[in-house]
């Protein structure tokens, strides 16, 4: 008997920090990926992934509703951030803006565009520092910080979808695209155990909020652990 047939993938954001080592990993899965770019000069980056290249601005709500229905997928990533940190991995004020903004229009677009296609899932990424203080480690139903209008707006327009949506809260992210080249206090995550998380959820998870990050800091992994079945790689916060 031959294998199923894997789920089209369309990731939003694909050669970001996160993106490109999701792509690598959803390509050798066997996925079909669609990933997108705002620049024409990627393409051939997003072609050496093993990915069919979309070239969009995620503000052009016309062309990516256009782009995701000729992809046909059943699963969006949503991976999109405007983040240009510095050597240190630290943001200028301008980027915070920047970033909220495509939070809240850019994902407000690509739920559209997802709702328009008949996408069944889509999983997106969030932060898990934005917690309103209060006892430690946070869950995922804990309250978020009343500033954290982007992020929330974010949530909320993917579990408030028409398909099964899932947002993955990341930690303090190290590693190549980040400026951060190890674990930082706190709670760290390397982009590909990022993208582990994002791979996983592909296939499991109910609808939903998951904390990922490094065991033993300032959230609790446990419904990650126990839904998607995703956990640090060792001698990450283990």
């Amino acid at each position: 008997m031959s294998n199923p047939r894997k789920p089209t993938i369309f990731l939003a954001g694909a050669t970001g920090a996160i993106g490109q080592p999701l792509c690598r990993q959803l390509v050798a899965a066997g996925y079909r990926v669609v990933g997108t770019t705002r620049y024409a000069a990627k393409v051939p980056l997003l072609t050496a992934l093993g990915v069919e290249p979309a070239v969009v601005d995620v503000y052009d709500g016309e062309r990516l509703t256009a782009l995701v229905a000729a992809a046909q997928p059943e699963v969006i990533i949503h991976q999109l951030t405007d983040l240009a940190p510095l050597r240190d991995g630290t943001q200028t004020p301008a980027t915070f803006e920047a970033n909220s903004r495509l939070r809240e229009i850019g994902t407000a677009n690509l739920v559209a565009a997802a709702a328009a296609a008949g996408v069944k899932r889509m999983i997106a990424e969030s932060i898990c520092f934005v917690y309103a203080p209060g006892p430690l480690p946070h869950r995922e139903e804990d309250p978020l910080a009343g500033n954290a209008h982007g992020v929330l707006s974010l949530e909320q327009q993917v579990l408030n979808g028409p398909f099964v949506g899932i947002v993955l809260r990341y930690g303090n992210l190290y590693g190549p695209g980040t400026g951060v080249d190890s674990p930082p206090a706190g709670d760290p995550l390397h982009v590909e155990e990022a993208a582990e998380a994002a791979l996983l959820a592909v296939a499991r998870g109910r609808a939903g909020v998951y904390n990922i990050a490094a065991a033993g800091g300032t959230v609790t992994i446990d419904k990650a652990a126990a839904e998607l079945g995703w956990r640090p790689r060792a001698g990450n916060g283990q």
